[in-house]
């Protein structure tokens, strides 16, 4: 048994939560920057930073009086080191540091997208090492194997948008606000997935990578024509989008050997119709199929506290002077591939 406190502040998400290793969520707050961020269209790194600096310190005391305990009763402090906007990294970073200066508790530096890796085993006790991963969100679109906690090997990655970017700049091109994945995913449903050619990049290549560019510009121009509904373009966007995916999975699989599940993890793994295709990818594959509760999808830190739980009996504790990273690859070794917008 271990409690562990994360901390997660890499984007416009603070999160606090504290996790046992037995698989429960004693207790998390999240505090949404919607509103201080919708007037811009985005995110204000700026704006994120100051809010994490201010919202910080309550949400740990809330968190701590909801779950009956205090900082003693923690085996470790876990926070997101990276990657992420650096200004929010670091206020979370350096939160977890005192705190663990302060109790002699361990530090535990995670890196986020091990967070959403290792998020499904959280909801999921019968999901056992390895498995496939599908880690698509705002930053990042990658497919992994996922051999064991810390043993990542990227199989493929965006050659320039992830597709969380590319639904949230779609969005925007349709006059949906901020945020936009989930305002174009509702639209969406008043749509013909088929009204609008729009193209899908790499779909049947040998290349195993993503690229979503030229199909966010694509919605551009079907847009601009005025020739369709908005809601037409966003069904078709969405489609789109779904059989790229489904192609570069389909890819993966057949390149690696037999494993027994397919796992969605990230924010876009919220929307329900990539989660249909995807399962139903898995059941054509005799491949078992996970994907996080709705709440476990986006940045919350109760996936920090969790990795923090699957490190801590391995002794995966970090130094105090840890320093913050913009980018962190999962699989540093893995081979650089084509395009200069590339998410690590």
């Amino acid at each position: 048994m271990g409690l562990v406190l994360g901390i997660e502040s890499s984007c416009d998400e603070t999160a606090v939560a504290l996790v046992d290793s037995d698989r429960t969520i004693r207790a998390q707050q999240i505090a949404s920057q919607v509103a201080e961020h919708a007037p811009y269209g985005g995110v204000v790194p700026e704006i994120a930073a100051r809010a994490h600096a201010e919202r910080l310190a309550p949400m740990l005391e809330a968190v701590m009086q909801e779950a009956g305990v205090t900082l003693a009763d923690c085996d470790a402090i876990a926070a997101t080191a990276g990657p992420g906007l650096i200004g929010g990294v670091m206020v979370g970073l350096v939160t977890a540091k005192a705190l663990a200066m302060a109790s002699g508790k361990p530090l535990l530096a995670i890196n986020h997208l091990e967070g959403h890796a290792l998020s499904p085993r959280l909801a999921d006790p019968a999901l056992e090492f390895p498995y496939l991963l599908l880690l698509v969100s705002g930053g990042h679109c990658q497919i992994l194997l996922v051999e064991g906690v810390g043993r990542y090997r990227r199989l493929a990655t965006t050659i320039d948008d992830a597709l969380g970017e590319a639904f949230d700049k779609s969005a925007k091109i349709l006059g949906l606000g901020y945020p936009g994945g989930p305002a174009l995913e509702k639209l969406a449903l008043q749509g013909d997935p088929q009204a609008v050619q729009l193209p899908r990049p790499l779909l049947g290549s040998k290349e195993p990578h993503f690229s979503f560019a030229g199909l966010k510009s694509a919605v551009l121009r079907a847009h601009d024509s005025a020739d369709h509904a908005d809601a037409d373009i966003a069904a078709s966007f969405q489609q789109a989008a779904i059989d790229c995916l489904v192609d570069r999975l389909e890819h993966a699989i057949e390149r690696i050997d037999t494993v027994p599940s397919l796992v969605v993890a990230g924010g876009v793994a919220a929307n329900r119709s990539i989660r249909t295709a995807l399962e139903e990818l898995a059941s054509r594959r005799a491949m078992g199929f996970t994907a996080p509760p709705m709440a476990l999808c986006t940045d919350n830190a109760a996936m920090i506290a969790w990795a923090g739980c699957e490190r801590l009996p391995l002794g995966r504790f970090d130094p105090l002077d840890f320093a913050a990273r913009p980018r962190w690859p999962l699989d540093p070794e893995a081979a650089p591939v084509r395009g200069a917008g590339v998410k690590a």
